[in-house]
């Protein structure tokens, strides 16, 4: 029997080790739908319950397994529910390949149903590659380019097949004019070094500098080696963009944790004192919380010449991979002597530790937030992946969730997306099915869609050999949009807006043949989590938190301080609660012991 394109399609996808295609069907990829039945499944067809999640999962999919990502749908408006995921991967520079259907060729420019200009929705998400497959001849090349291009730019692109090319008999391109061919699935990266002069430029600025602070972002993930080695040479502090987090563990001397907003006040301090900083693989785009300009001396590691040098005044830019430039800047790197300025990041971030855990333990209506994730970190376990939402658990994920051992995490970094959380972690379960996930959400996005891919997680749940993949809802009732109101727009809440129905996430996973935990008192948390991370299927941690828990940033500006006290002071309905507990929490820095 004649292969089909769709056939075709999914063969190549074989080829190349894809494994799992998340996606959801219509009419528009009925071709391909009815080849991945002929294909007896493989690459798995993973249903979602909306093409968003499909999109969101591969993201989190890439992430966690370091592969590229493929999502499909259908034309139209399965086409366009895929943007927002897309918009997630290019913004976070992850590879996703999508595989999107259109309307028949005979039908396009016909006003016919679901048709809209794909080409015209997807130019700029999937501005590395798009490609309209219009006849056989175009593939393997097609397919190949999307995938190669995908994982070179780390980037997301596009494949738009009509749905009667999807049927039609597929026939190679010929060694003829007009006709392109494609090699064999293969991947080969060279490894970019600078020249030795750069480089040399670069040891000189660090050889010179007596406090020396490192950045790093997820393009320093396969440098965590050589990031302790540069930093145990020049007695550096290292902070973490958000997309780095887990790069390298927080138990590690003079790791001070995130930085920005939702960082860590070591981490202010180390850039704050710094003369001298390292950047390495992080594009972190606000450069209010670097050092002053003209306060410290800096050179920036990135293997993308695109995001050098842009995001602050950087004496050398070394356009390279990570582990391999730093590897060449080593042997000329002089140890520092003097270790008082380490000594120093140690002793701030060991007193850090310390304020979040009374901060922590500030007594809250019912539960407090931040004790959610306290009494999570020392229980989670070595090989965890954990995902957050936007939102207030991004905060506290920020802040309180301390990596240890091989423990990965990410959340939607850049476009920070509402409703991330529970896809990415159903994405790393597919790509990690040996290891237990945990999803950091909260009800505003467990409203927007968390709960319907509680039945995909019911759905796939049996096909994991680890079972464990916990959703803890942080369940308050509100939308983190209050505290933006409040802290940069001095608006009291506006409670149209921003408070939520209550929902029992709990008694819903339950209904779907999952386990589902309430709690409401903050001394039965740690027994939750226990039960939660040992559980042989997936859970849903129900915890009922108090909303009027600020965010409140170890480094407050004034101009924040007073944001909040106008809101406040214009009528806002839970201003004692608001003030009562920033109080409480803020004091804690203060403390010792």
């Amino acid at each position: 029997m004649t292969d089909t394109v769709a056939d075709f399609v999914l063969r190549r996808l074989r080829d190349w080790g894809v494994e799992h295609v998340f996606a959801y069907p219509g009419d528009g990829i009925n071709g391909l739908v009815a080849a991945f039945g002929r294909s007896d499944d493989r690459p798995r067809f993973i249903q979602s319950r909306h093409e968003e999640m499909s999109a969101l999962a591969a993201v989190g999919y890439a992430k966690f397994s370091g592969r590229v990502g493929v999502c499909m749908a259908t034309s139209g408006p399965g086409a366009v529910h895929l943007l927002n995921g897309l918009y997630d991967a290019k913004l976070d520079r992850v590879p996703v390949v999508a595989i999107v259907g259109q309307t028949a060729r005979t039908a396009i420019g016909g006003s016919y149903q679901q048709e809209v200009d794909l080409h015209a929705l997807f130019k700029d998400v999937a501005s590395e590659y798009l490609v309209d497959v219009t006849v056989p001849e175009q593939l393997p090349n097609a397919l190949d380019r999307a995938i190669r291009t995908a994982e070179a730019q780390r980037a997301p692109t596009a494949l738009i097949i009509p749905a009667d090319v999807q049927e039609l008999d597929y026939s190679p391109p010929e060694h003829a004019f007009k006709h392109v061919p494609s090699s064999a699935p293969s991947r080969s990266w060279a490894t970019a070094v600078p020249s030795t002069d750069d480089v040399d430029r670069a040891v000189d600025v660090l050889n010179a500098g007596e406090r020396v602070a490192i950045l790093i972002g997820q393009g320093a993930r396969g440098a965590a080696d050589e990031v302790r080695e540069v930093a145990d040479v020049l007695g550096a502090g290292v902070a973490k963009a958000l997309l780095g987090k887990d790069v390298l563990p927080d138990d590690e001397p003079g790791v001070t944790g995130a930085i920005g907003l939702l960082g860590t006040r070591p981490s202010y301090e180390l850039m704050r004192d710094c003369d001298t900083l390292l950047i390495v693989g992080s594009s972190f785009p606000y450069s209010q919380f670097l050092p002053e300009f003209g306060h410290a001396r800096a050179v920036q590691v990135d293997v993308d010449a695109r995001f050098i040098g842009m995001r602050y005044p950087t004496e050398v830019n070394l356009v390279g991979d990570a582990a391999a430039t730093l590897r060449a800047m080593l042997p000329a790197l002089r140890r520092k002597q003097d270790r008082s300025w380490r000594e120093q990041v140690e002793r701030n971030v060991e007193e850090w530790w310390g304020t979040l855990r009374r901060q922590s333990m500030v007594d809250a209506e019912p539960v407090n937030p931040m004790r959610i994730m306290w009494e999570l970190s020392p229980r989670l376990p070595e090989d965890a992946i954990v995902t957050a939402d936007s939102g207030s658990a991004a905060n506290w994920y920020a802040r309180l969730v301390r990596m240890r051992g091989r423990m990965r995490g990410s959340l939607s970094g850049t476009l920070a997306t509402m409703g991330a959380g529970v896809p990415y972690a159903i994405g790393a379960k597919f790509a990690h099915p040996d290891r237990p996930a945990i999803a950091l959400v909260g009800d505003g996005a467990m409203q927007m869609n968390g709960l319907a891919e509680l039945i995909t997680i019911a759905r796939y749940h049996g096909e994991w050999s680890d079972p464990r993949l916990v959703v803890c809802v942080l369940h308050n009732n509100d939308h983190q949009v209050t505290w933006e109101l409040r802290s940069m727009g001095g608006e009291p809440k506006f409670e149209q807006s921003q408070v939520l129905p209550d929902v029992g996430y709990a008694a819903f996973a339950r209904s779907v043949g999952l386990d589902g935990i309430d709690v409401d008192d903050p001394a039965d948390l740690g027994a939750a989590w226990d039960r939660a991370l040992s559980a042989s299927r997936p859970v849903v941690l129900d915890v009922r938190c108090d909303p009027n828990v600020p965010p409140i940033p170890p480094h407050t500006t004034f101009e924040q301080a007073k944001a909040t006290a106008e809101a406040m002071i214009k009528g806002d309905p839970d201003a004692w609660d608001v003030v009562k507990r920033g109080v409480r929490t803020k004091v804690q820095e203060f403390l010792r012991g």
